[in-house]
């Protein structure tokens, strides 16, 4: 059975993505349009999977972990680990093969390794990614996005706190 398998990032201007295992901004309504994308399917019946690294999944406050609504799957190197409300794997192979018939669509949220990894992958359908038009102390950066994908579809534009930003899409919706 094959899922839809999306990436979905939000990245500065030079693609950076994070600072010490945190997002360098606060965006209140981005983060409305990532719980609203990776949660919203077509059939009622469904959920999607959202596919994390171990820090990533770290990095998000304790009381929206799991993330609400969604199939959650950590991937981490450490078979020992327990995580409370997800799924732990060792490989995107193996997350990605738990999805069933109940789930609709796949969304990989990183971080920087796993996105680096996957995005040359056949199986990525498309990417859903948030440009903020700005520069921020990051650490961590999103891959260069392959050619292979064209040029992005602008779905929507916000701003808050002074700062600008474009929901695109790469990809075929």
């Amino acid at each position: 059975m094959m899922h839809p398998i999306y990436m979905i990032v939000a990245v500065d201007e030079h693609l950076g993505i994070g600072k010490a295992g945190h997002l360098p901004w606060k965006l209140r309504k981005e983060y409305k349009y990532f719980r609203d994308t990776t949660r919203k399917t077509e059939d009622s019946n469904k959920q999607n999977m959202v596919i994390m690294g171990h820090r990533t999944w770290d990095s998000l406050e304790p009381e929206f972990r799991p993330l609400p609504n969604r199939r959650n799957v950590v991937l981490t190197r450490h078979a020992d680990l327990a995580v409370d409300g997800a799924e732990v794997c060792n490989s995107l192979d193996k997350a990605i093969a738990l999805a069933d018939e109940k789930t609709e669509k796949i969304f990989v949220l990183g971080g920087g390794q796993i996105f680096k990894e996957f995005i040359n992958d056949p199986r990525l359908t498309g990417i859903y990614l948030t440009k903020v038009h700005q520069t921020f102390d990051c650490d961590t950066f999103f891959p260069e996005i392959p050619a292979t994908f064209g040029q992005p579809k602008k779905i929507g534009s916000d701003e808050e706190n002074g700062i600008s930003y474009d929901f695109l899409f790469y990809g075929f919706i």
